[in-house]
Formats: structure tokens, sequence, C-alpha cells
């Protein structure tokens, strides 16, 4: 390992990579930090800390926070951060396992460059629209309580408001400043594809949820650590030994799940090519217990809101509305669609990026065959039915590492973001084992 880090300084061109990444994720990372023009970022940060210090964890901005890396904290123009493009990513993706026209261009020459086109038009759309419901919640937090739960309180102690201008032109410039900073971040995820170390989008994802471990460290120092004339902690002691063995066992399971493959025998036939013979060699095909990696959790993530903001804008004086938005934030429907939502991407992943067809005829084609099973559609619907069953045990794992941290938090009188500092996305993230 030692030497794998050593050739990251002698080899030219590996620095040259490294070096570039490292800049642009501080451009990320200043991006997060600049103010929207026309907000008060003291009133945000403030109520963002009383948050954090409670059990609720702030309801849909904390998740917006969680993915845009604190930016949404500091009111920056990296608020929306990449979930609009991961969102458009999953839209195009579905559409194009649905619509024939769509699956037809992606097998063309050039159809995979068409199909990313359409997905940054769709990305502008979604910035734009959701760029104008944070305007909307920045000028009137108190009829949006859903997206900022409290807010009122903090705006009432502090004596200033969120925003001094109420009309459409901090609506505009807000819009055009958030749907800029997506499109920049996208493009600077694009940029450490091309000439940094690669996985840009992904690594963006990364930066932003490690940039929230030092607010969940000092989180917890308050938590465990007595302070105050009482001289106690608010929490029990042996809590936090009972974090660190599920953090430390999480970070097991992630390892062994990710390494973990089924190793399928494949014997290939022994052919004479002229004067030399080949095949007759027995090798092995490994197939991942988690092939969709983390991409399921965030395909989930995005959808879970994208739904809860709509019914939280659009039907803001509906208390049924308002009950589902809150639903969808917290609480048992909350656990279930993001499970079903795990369950189904996790599928939808392999049906996607494994072709059991194609592989079974690559093997005929190269005299290669799996023991016991005949060449052709037996090797196929083998190979399939053996993914299906490693994709449950792999949809199975992501769906535990992503709930029962965040089940676990309010039954041990935990803060909202201990939680999130386990989970899975951060896990993944953290672990650079983002896209497999």
């Amino acid at each position: 390992m030692i030497s794998a880090f050593l050739n990251t300084v002698k080899i030219p061109e590996l620095r040259r990579r490294i070096l570039y990444t490292l800049a642009v994720i501080v451009v990320v990372r200043l991006g997060a930090a600049i103010t929207t023009p026309g907000v008060n970022q003291g009133v945000l940060q403030e109520w963002f800390r009383t948050s954090l210090s409670q059990r609720t964890g702030g309801g849909l901005a904390a998740l917006f926070n969680l993915f845009s890396g604190g930016a949404l904290e500091n009111c920056a123009v990296f608020s929306l951060g990449i979930m609009p493009y991961i969102s458009a990513s999953i839209m195009m993706q579905l559409l194009t396992a649905v619509i024939p026209q769509l699956g037809r261009l992606a097998r063309e020459d050039g159809g995979r460059q068409k199909i990313m086109q359409l997905t940054r038009y769709t990305t502008l759309v979604l910035c734009i629209f959701q760029g104008y419901l944070l305007a909307l919640s920045f000028q009137h937090p108190e009829s949006y309580h859903t997206m900022l739960p409290g807010i009122t309180d903090t705006i009432r102690q502090l004596g200033v408001p969120l925003v001094d201008d109420l009309g459409w032109k901090f609506r505009i410039v807000t819009v055009v400043s958030l749907t800029t900073g997506t499109l920049l971040l996208m493009w600077l995820g694009d940029q450490i594809t091309e000439r940094g170390i690669g996985n840009g989008i992904s690594l963006i994802i990364t930066i932003g949820i490690v940039a929230r471990l030092p607010a969940a460290l000092v989180q917890a120092w308050k938590t465990f650590v007595p302070s105050g004339q009482t001289g106690s902690s608010q929490v029990n002691p042996m809590v936090l030994v009972l974090l660190v063995v599920v953090l430390i066992f999480v970070i097991a399971a992630v390892i062994a799940i990710t390494q973990g493959v089924r190793k399928i025998t494949v014997q290939y036939a022994k052919r004479v090519v002229g004067r030399k013979m080949y095949g007759g060699q027995t090798q092995y095909m490994p197939l991942k217990v988690n092939y969709a990696g983390v991409m399921p959790i965030i395909f989930a993530w995005a959808l879970l809101l994208f739904p809860a903001t709509i019914v939280s804008y659009g039907f803001k004086n509906s208390p049924v509305a308002n009950r589902i938005a809150a639903a969808l934030s917290t609480g048992l429907p909350h656990y279930l669609f993001l499970a079903a939502m795990i369950f189904f991407f996790s599928y939808f992943w392999v049906a996607t990026q494994f072709q059991p067809t194609q592989i079974a005829d690559d093997l005929k084609k190269y005299g290669g065959y799996i023991p016991g099973v005949r060449p052709g559609k037996p090797t196929a619907d083998f190979l399939d039915f053996t993914m299906t069953r490693l994709t449950f045990a792999g949809a199975i794992f992501l769906t535990s590492i992503e709930i029962l941290p965040q089940m676990l938090a309010p039954r041990l009188n935990l803060p909202y973001i201990h939680a999130h500092s386990i989970d899975g996305p951060s896990l993944r993230h953290n672990g650079g084992g983002v896209l497999g």
C-alpha cells in the first residue's frame, strides 16, 4: 500500500490527475460557502444548529443539506447539489428501459452522447423548478413549515428576517444562482472524470458527505461529554460504546459484501488452431453480491426527496398533504418507501447493466461452458437465476445499512446527524466504492 502511495508522486500522469482533482475539490467546497444573494445566512445557520441538537433532524432541509455537503446550511449557490442531475439520470434510465425509441437510440453509435445531452437538459429544467421552490421557502418560511420546520421560532428569536426582498427579483436571482451552481457542479464532475482520477459525480457526492463529518463529531462531543452545571452527558455513555460497535460492524459488513462474489466455474473446450492448441483450462466468472453498488440508495433518496418536495410546496395548505410530506420524511411510511425503492433500483440496475444472454453467447462463441449447464439459453437462464438471488441478498444488505441506523438513532436518543454518519451512502462513498 505504501508503494502505491509513492507511485502517485513518482508517476507524472497520475500526479497531475490527483492535483487536478484536488483543485476541483477546492472549487466545490468554495461554492458550498458562497452565500446566495439576498439570504440572511445567520438565520439559516442558527436554525440548522438548533435542528442538529434535536432528535427530529430538520425535515426535508436536513436531507438536502446532507447531500449538498452543508451548502444549504450556508444558503450557498451549490445548495441544490448534484441531486437534480441524479434525478434526471434516473428519469432517462427509466425512460430508456420503457420507451423503444430511446432504447434504440442508446444502442446506436453516438446514442449515449445524445442520451447524456437529454439528461443535461432535464437537469436544467429540474434545477429551475427546484430553485424556484427553494426561493419560495426562503421568502415565506412560515408557509412551508414542512421544508423548514421551526424556522419561524428562530426568526422570532433573532429578530431578523430570512429574506428582506419578497418580490420576483429575489426569486429570479436565486433561481439563476442555484441553477448555475448545479450546472457548474455537473461540469466539474465531468472534468474530474476526464482529467482527474475518475468517477467525478460520485466523488462530488463523497466530498459533500465527508464535509458533514466534522459537524457529526462536534455534535457527538456535545452529546456524550458532560457539560454545564449538571456535569452529566445527554446520553448514557453505554450508548457511545454501542454506537462504536455498530459502526465497526457496519464497516466490516460493507467491506465483506462489496468484495463478496459468487464464482461461476467456466470450462473452455480444447481447440487446435494451426499447430497450437487453445483452451482446456478452467476459469471463474465472478458475479458480485452487491452488483449495483450504492446507486440504489442514491436513486431511492432522489425519488424520495422529489415527491416530498412537490407535496410540501404544491399542497402546503392541505393538512393531508402535510401529513404525507411528513410521512415521506420520517416514520414507518418513510422506511417502507425507501426500502421498496432500494429493492426496485437494485433489480433495475442489474437488469440494465447485466446481460446474461450476451454473456452466454460470448461463452458459446469462444468454446466456454458452465459444467452441468448446456450452452445457449440454458446458460443465460442459469446466470439470470443466480444473479437474481445475489441481487436479493445485496438489496437486503443495502436496505439494512440504510434504514437500521435511522431507526436506531431515535430509540437511543441520538441526534439525527449521527444516524447519517454510519448509514449506507456515507460509508460506501467514504470508502470510495461508489460505482463498483
